[in-house]
C-alpha cells in the first residue's frame, strides 16, 4: 500500500479526512466552481440552489484532476458533485479520438437509470453524448451506443464485462473512472470486476470513488489498487445519529404477529410513500399478497423478478399508484425515490451497516423521516448489536391492541443482550456434545 494511502486511513484526523465541522464556508452559488456555462444551465433549470456539504468538498478538488476517496451517505448530493466535475473537464477538453471518456460504474440498474437521468439533465445544453448499460437490456443497442461514441457511460459491472468479452468497449483513452457505492458493489463480490474493468483502462485516467462508508478492509484493498495518491473526503461516518430520522422499535410475537403489526402500521401511520425491508425473496413475496388483502396499495421489488417487471413496480411507486414498496436488500442501496417518509423492517438487518443503507432510504437531506423495526425475541441480541454499533438506543414502541405476549427478555446483559438460562446453555452443551459422538 502506498503511504499517502496508508496515513489517510490510519489517521483520522489527517487535513484530508473531512469531519462535518471542517466543511467549508459553503459557496452562495454554483457560479463560484468556475463550471461551464452550459452546466450552469443546467443546474439553475434543475433547481440547484447552494451547494451541499459533499459538492462543496468534492467539486474544486476533483477540477484539479486529483483522485478522490469521498465517504457520503446517498441522499447527500454525490452524485451531482462527480458528474458536474466530469462534465466540466469532457467540455473543456474535447476530443476526436474514438472510445468512452468516462465510466460511471454503481451496483444496480435502478441506481444506474437514476444516474444517467441526473446526467441527461446535467448535460441538456451540451452536445455530449451519455450512454446507459445494464442488464436486462438490448446487448446490440448497447454496442451500437458504444461503438457511436458516447462519451460518458453509466453502467453496472456485470453487463460491462460481457461488453469488454464482445471486444466492444474502448476505454484505452478513458480520461475519468467513478465508483459509485463502491462498498455496495464490494458487498456484491464485484471485486475482481471492477479491477479486471480498471485493468483495461487508461492508466492515467483520474478515478472517483465514492462510499457510505471507508471503514471496509476490501474498501482499502481496491483504493490501493485502483486509485493514485488520492484525496479522502470524510463526510460523514457509519455512526452518524440521523437527527432527522426517528427510529423506533416494536416488540413481536412471531412473524405472524409481525404482519398484523406492519398491516397496521401501513394502513394507519402518516406518509406518503414507505419501504418495506425483508431479509428473504420469499418473505417479501408473502407479505405482499397479505397485504394486498387488506387493502395496503403495494408491490414487490427482489432480484428474481424480470427487469420489465421491475420496471413497472418502480415506476407505480414512484408515481404513488402505490404506497408501499416490499423490498429485499437489492433496493436497500442507491434508489433515489423521493418522498420516502416512512422505513419498515420486517426482519432485523443481519449487521449494522445493513441496517444503515436500509433507513438512508428516509429522512434524506433536510426531511424528517420514521424507521421502525420489528423485533422477536430471536432477534433481539441483534437489534442490540445494531445499537452498540451505531452508539444509540431506539425509541421503544407499542401499538394498543395489538402488543403480545413477549415483552422482552427476562434477564438482560450488562450490553444489554438477552441472557440465556442455565438450563438452555447445559442443553446447548450436551446437544453440541451428541453430535460430536455421532461424528
Amino acid at each position: 500500500m502506498n503511504n499517502r494511502l496508508c496515513c489517510i486511513f490510519t489517521a483520522p484526523d489527517d487535513d484530508l479526512a473531512m469531519q462535518p465541522t471542517d466543511i467549508p464556508t459553503p459557496a452562495p452559488t454554483f457560479a463560484d466552481f468556475a463550471l461551464a456555462a452550459p452546466l450552469l444551465q443546467a443546474a439553475q433549470k434543475m433547481g440547484f440552489l447552494q451547494p451541499r456539504p459533499v459538492q462543496l468538498a468534492a467539486i474544486p478538488r476533483a477540477m484539479t484532476r486529483r483522485d478522490l476517496l469521498v465517504s457520503a451517505e446517498t441522499g447527500s448530493g454525490k452524485t451531482a458533485a462527480f458528474l458536474l466535475p466530469t462534465l466540466h473537464h469532457l467540455l473543456a477538453n474535447p476530443s476526436d479520438y474514438f472510445g468512452t471518456r468516462a465510466l460511471v460504474l454503481v451496483p444496480t440498474r435502478e441506481l444506474a437509470k437514476q444516474i444517467h437521468q441526473q446526467c441527461l439533465q446535467l448535460a441538456e445544453f451540451t452536445a455530449l453524448k451519455v450512454g446507459l448499460i445494464t442488464g436486462g437490456a438490448d446487448f446490440r443497442v448497447q454496442q451500437n451506443m458504444l461503438l457511436n461514441n458516447a462519451e460518458i457511460v453509466i453502467a453496472t459491472p456485470g453487463r460491462v464485462l460481457e461488453l469488454m468479452e464482445a471486444k466492444t468497449p474502448e476505454f484505452s483513452r478513458l480520461e475519468v473512472l467513478i465508483l459509485d457505492e463502491a462498498d455496495r458493489m464490494l458487498e456484491m463480490g464485484f471485486s475482481q470486476e471492477l479491477e479486471t474493468i480498471a485493468a483495461a483502462c487508461n492508466k492515467e485516467r483520474q478515478t472517483l470513488l465514492f462510499s457510505a462508508t471507508l471503514q471496509q478492509y476490501g474498501m482499502i484493498k481496491i483504493a490501493d489498487k485502483l486509485l493514485r495518491d488520492p484525496d479522502m473526503l470524510r463526510l460523514n461516518t457509519l455512526q452518524d445519529e440521523h437527527a432527522n430520522l426517528e427510529q423506533q422499535v416494536i416488540i413481536a410475537d412471531d412473524i405472524a404477529h409481525k404482519q398484523r403489526l406492519l398491516a397496521w402500521l401501513l394502513l394507519n401511520e402518516t406518509f406518503a410513500k414507505a419501504v418495506v425491508f425483508t431479509n428473504s425473496r420469499a418473505r417479501a413475496d408473502t407479505l405482499v399478497g397479505g397485504l394486498q388483502a387488506k387493502g395496503v396499495r403495494c408491490g414487490v421489488l427482489h432480484g428474481e423478478m424480470d427487469q420489465k417487471e421491475r420496471n413497472r413496480i418502480m415506476a407505480f411507486f414512484r408515481d404513488g399508484t402505490i404506497k408501499a414498496l416490499i423490498a429485499t436488500d437489492l433496493a436497500a442501496r442507491g434508489l433515489d425515490i423521493a418522498g420516502v417518509e416512512l422505513v419498515i423492517n420486517v426482519d432485523v438487518p443481519r449487521t449494522g451497516v445493513h441496517y444503515i443503507h436500509r433507513i438512508g432510504r428516509t429522512g434524506r437531506g433536510d426531511a424528517k423521516g420514521t424507521a421502525i423495526t420489528l423485533v422477536q425475541s430471536s432477534e433481539w441480541n441483534l437489534m442490540v448489536n445494531i445499537e452498540r454499533f451505531l452508539k444509540q438506543r431506539f425509541q421503544r414502541r407499542v401499538i394498543e391492541g395489538l402488543v403480545g405476549t413477549y415483552t422482552g427478555p427476562q434477564k438482560l446483559k450488562a450490553s444489554g443482550k438477552a441472557a440465556g438460562s442455565k438450563k438452555k446453555k447445559l442443553a446447548k452443551k450436551a446437544a453440541t456434545a451428541k453430535k460430536g459422538k455421532k461424528r
